[in-house]
C-alpha cells in the first residue's frame, strides 16, 4: 500500500505517475488517500490468487520436495530470474533446496493474465493512464504498458512464493518428528520462520528418500488411495502413506517370491522384524535398523524403517502376517484355501480389516480431540469391518487377475452350489456363473459398508472427510461393477479419473 500510495498520490509540486481520468470510476472512500478500489483490487487479488494456488498444491506431497545439494534445485536461483530483489527474500524463507514442483506456475499465469486483459481494456478506455515522462514507452501488447504488465507479474509472484514458503515451513516441520518432536495445527509466524532457517544440513535425507518411495509406491499400486491422500494434511497424512507403503512391501515381497519357501521366509523375517520393534528394550532402535539393512532387499528397508510402530498396536500387524501365509495356501497342498463365506471374512479381516484398525489409530493419535476408549474402541471396531467391505470389492474386481496367478477367492461353497468349481473359475473368469458370484460378493461388501460408514461420523473432524474420500473412492469401484459395462486395464475394472475427482468432491463437501 506504500508503494501504491507513493504512486497514486503525491504533493501537487510532483507529477503522479498514474492519472484518474474516468471519475465515474471511484466510489469515493479512500484511505491515505488510496482509492477504496484500489485497496479492494489488493484483497481480491490476494484471495484468487491463493485460491488457485491452494487448488494447484492441495495433491501435493511437500515433503518429498525438501531435497538440498546437488540434487535439488535451489528456489533462489528461480526467483533471481523471475521477481528480483524482494522475491528473492521470499525465496529464501521458502527455503534453500525446495525443487521445483510446477504446481506453481498455473497460479501466477492465469491471474496475472487476467489481469494484463482487464487492464489492457482499463487503459484503452482511459480509465486510468500512465504519464508519459515516468514510463519506458514499451508496450506488451497495444494497450498495455510495460510496468503494469511487469508490475501484475511480480505481485502475483509474491503472492505465490509466499504461500510456497507456507507451505515448505509446514513440510519441514511435520516431515522431521526428530527436530520437531510436537507440532502445533496452527504454528505461530515466529516459529515458521525459526523451521524455515533450520539448515539444509540437517534434513533427514534418508526419511525424505523413503517418503518419495512411499508416496510413489502408494502411487503405482492404487490410484484410489493415492487420490485420496491428497485429502489428509501433516503428519497423519504422512504416517498414512508410510503404513501403506508397509504393508504393500510385505505383500510384494511375499507375492513375488520365486518359490513358496522363500515366501515363508519373507513371513519370517516379517514376524521377526515385528519382534524386535515391539520388543520392551532402549536398543530396539538399533536393532530394528541393523535387522532391517542385513536381512530385507534395498528395496524394502526404508518401508520397514519408517512405519511408526510407535503409535500402532501389534495385535493387526501380526493378524497381517497371518493373512499373508492364507495367500500362501494357494500354492500348497490346499490350492483354494476359501472353503466358505467365514473363512473369506477371517482372510478380509486379517489382509484387510487390521490395515484399516490401524489407519483409525494413526487419526486418533494425531488428533487433539478427546474421546473416549469405549467409543474409540468402537470406531476402530466399525473401522474393521469397513475394511473388510473394502477387500470385497478388491476380490470382485481382481477376480480376473487373480485367476490368472492361479487363484480363487470366491468360497468354494459359493462355487459348489453355483455347480462351479475353482478350476471353472480360472479357465473362465468372465462366465455368468462366476458373474453372478461377484456380483453375491458386492452385495455382502455393500451391506456391511453400509453397517459400517455411520462410524466415519464419529472420527475426529480433521480425519473425517478425508476418511469419508479414501471409502467412498474404493466403494465407488464396487459401484462401477455393479452397474457393468466398465473399462478394464491390465484385467481390472477402472473408475474414470472425471468420476473419482466427483466421487471425491462430494465426500469432501459433507464435512
Amino acid at each position: 500500500m506504500g508503494w501504491d500510495y507513493a504512486l497514486v498520490y503525491e504533493p501537487e509540486e510532483s507529477s503522479s505517475p498514474f492519472e484518474l481520468t474516468d471519475t465515474d470510476a471511484i466510489v469515493g472512500p479512500t484511505l491515505f488517500k488510496i482509492p477504496a478500489e484500489e485497496i479492494f483490487f489488493f484483497i481480491i487479488q490476494t484471495y484468487n490468487t491463493s485460491i488457485l494456488y491452494l487448488l494447484a498444491s492441495k495433491p501435493t506431497f511437500h515433503p518429498i520436495y525438501l531435497v538440498g545439494g546437488p540434487r535439488g534445485k535451489s528456489w533462489e536461483l528461480q526467483v533471481r530470474k523471475w521477481a528480483g530483489i524482494l522475491s528473492l527474500v521470499a525465496s529464501i524463507l521458502a527455503g534453500a533446496g525446495l525443487v521445483v514442483r510446477g504446481g506453481e506456475v498455473l497460479p501466477i499465469i492465469i491471474p496475472t493474465s487476467y489481469l494484463w486483459a482487464v487492464d489492457t481494456i482499463a487503459l484503452r478506455r482511459g480509465t486510468w493512464v500512465i504519464e508519459s515522462g515516468t514510463k519506458l514507452g514499451f508496450h506488451l501488447w497495444d494497450g498495455l504498458d510495460i510496468e503494469e504488465a511487469f508490475f501484475f507479474f511480480v505481485t502475483n509472484t509474491l503472492i505465490v512464493f509466499g504461500l510456497v514458503a507456507f507451505d515448505n515451513a509446514l513440510a519441514i516441520l511435520n516431515a522431521f518428528p526428530v527436530l520437531f518432536p510436537t507440532t502445533t495445527p496452527l504454528p505461530s509466524p515466529i516459529q515458521l520462520v525459526k523451521v524455515l532457517l533450520v539448515p539444509v544440513s540437517q534434513y533427514d535425507d534418508e526419511r525424505i528418500n523413503g517418503l518419495q518411495e512411499a508416496l510413489e509406491r502408494l502411487r503405482r499400486k492404487s490410484r484410489s488411495f493415492y487420490l485420496a491422500s491428497g485429502s489428509f494434511q501433516g503428519r497423519l497424512r504422512i504416517d498414512l502413506i508410510l503404513l501403506y507403503s508397509f504393508c504393500r512391501v510385505a505383500d510384494d515381497l511375499v507375492d513375488e517370491a520365486p518359490s513358496g519357501a522363500e515366501a515363508k521366509h519373507w513371513i519370517s523375517k516379517l514376524t521377526e522384524y515385528l519382534d524386535i520393534c515391539y520388543a520392551k528394550s532402549a536398543k530396539v532402535p538399533a536393532r530394528r535398523r541393523d535387522f532391517v539393512m542385513h536381512t530385507f532387499p534395498g528395496k524394502a528397508q526404508a518401508a520397514l524403517l519408517l512405519l511408526p510402530t510407535q503409535y500402532l498396536s501389534p495385535s493387526p500387524l501380526y493378524d497381517l502376517m497371518k493373512g499373508l501365509e492364507t495367500d500362501l495356501a494357494f500354492s500348497s497342498n490346499t490350492p483354494y484355501p476359501i472353503a466358505d463365506e467365514e473363512t473369506l471374512e477371517l482372510y478380509g479381516s486379517r489382509v484387510a480389516g487390521t490395515v484399516a484398525e490401524l489407519c483409525l489409530e494413526l487419526a486418533f493419535h494425531h488428533s487433539e480431540e478427546l474421546t473416549t476408549e469405549q467409543q474409540r474402541r468402537k470406531i476402530i471396531k466399525a473401522g474393521g469391518w469397513m475394511g473388510i467391505a473394502l477387500q470385497y470389492v478388491n476380490i470382485s474386481r481382481d477376480i480376473t487377475v487373480d485367476a490368472t496367478n492361479g487363484r480363487v477367492y470366491l468360497p468354494s461353497d459359493w462355487l459348489i452350489s453355483s455347480d462351479l468349481k475353482p478350476e471353472s473359475v480360472i479357465k473362465d473368469p468372465c462366465s455368468a456363473g462366476v458373474e453372478a458370484l461377484r456380483q453375491r460378493l458386492l452385495d455382502n461388501a455393500m451391506r456391511i459398508y453400509e453397517d459400517s460408514k455411520g462410524a466415519i461420523e464419529l472420527l475426529p473432524s480433521k480425519s473425517r472427510a478425508p476418511m469419508r474420500v479414501a471409502v467412498e473412492s474404493y466403494v465407488e469401484i464396487g459401484r462401477v461393477l455393479r452397474e457393468g459395462g466398465y473399462k478394464v486395464k491390465a484385467g481390472r475394472a477402472t473408475v474414470p479419473k472425471a468420476r473419482r475427482l466427483r466421487v471425491a468432491w462430494t465426500a469432501l463437501q459433507k464435512g
